[in-house]
């Protein structure tokens, strides 16, 4: 399974980045304003670009770019900057967007992390907001030279290539492998893999499993539950309903976000233009 990626050079991208203050630890843009996709929305015009960018200092990230780009901001921008931080850094998945924002002719939505959350994500999974975006595939627009971020970035992928070993049967096809994680090789799944899998995965996929497990009042320790687990014929369906439990969540969460630092009115322009996207969706199916 091939993504093409729509005909869009670095310069261009350089040219967004420029509206934008410079210190950006990493910088991505991803979806169908990347990559042609199938589906309803395969010959859409000039689709919304979606971005994501990576701070250090987010209070003084964003004190240059509300200098910069004022009207991007919600009712929040008249809080200031620490305000906007404490937002972004305590609600949600840990991240503040500004959506429907026109910039260099193109209509974008920027969302902006601190390095530090992401790297916890990263090696955690505890919201698995960005850190899912990063399993999937992105266009990396500009990355400085932090070893910390690059490691967590390694160890994201081989994280998701361990639940994607534990979820894929016996025998897959090659779209099923590339669904699950692009590069995939084939696993065995005896049951001293699994539990070598589960053992590898993020501690807060780890803690979900073993909510779900552990039977009221009994308390086993993490590794029992996944030594457990590992003998289970059910265990791929147990790593979906704690994937579930951590990814729900985090993503309702910032969704309701969303209203706050998007404003109301961009909120409903956006959330119709997804209902659009999905209804057209439904009926090319039916």
């Amino acid at each position: 399974m091939v993504l093409q990626s729509l005909p869009r050079s670095g310069v261009a991208f350089r040219k967004i980045l420029s509206h934008f203050p410079e210190e950006l630890s990493l910088a991505f843009a991803y979806g169908s304003g990347v990559y042609r996709q199938a589906g309803p929305n395969a010959n859409q015009k000039n689709p919304m670009l979606d971005l994501v960018f990576t701070v250090d200092d987010p209070v003084g990230w964003h004190s240059k770019n509300l200098k910069k780009n004022w009207s991007h901001y919600s009712f929040l921008k008249v809080l200031g900057p620490r305000t906007i931080t404490t937002v972004q850094n305590n609600f949600g998945a840990g991240v503040y967007y500004n959506p429907l924002i026109k910039c260099d002719g193109r209509l974008i939505k920027y969302g902006v992390i601190s390095t530090s959350i992401l790297i916890e994500d990263l090696l955690t999974w505890n919201n698995l907001y960005i850190a899912g975006r990063l399993q999937k595939p992105v266009k990396i627009v500009a990355m400085n030279e932090n070893a910390t971020l690059r490691a967590a970035l390694d160890k994201n992928l081989k994280s998701a290539v361990n639940a994607a070993f534990l979820l894929l049967p016996e025998s897959f096809s090659e779209e099923e492998l590339f669904i699950e994680i692009a590069g995939l090789s084939y696993s065995d799944k005896s049951p001293e893999g699994q539990f070598t899998q589960l053992m590898a995965l993020p501690k807060t996929l780890q803690q979900r499993i073993n909510h779900i497990m552990d039977p009221p009042g009994k308390n086993r320790d993490v590794e029992e539950t996944l030594l457990q687990l590992a003998n289970d014929p059910d265990c791929s369906e147990v790593v979906r309903l704690g994937l579930s439990a951590i990814v729900r969540p985090s993503s309702m969460r910032q969704s309701t976000k969303g209203i706050f630092t998007a404003g109301m009115k961009k909120s409903v322009i956006y959330s119709s233009l997804k209902l659009h996207k999905m209804w057209r969706g439904w009926l090319r199916k039916t």
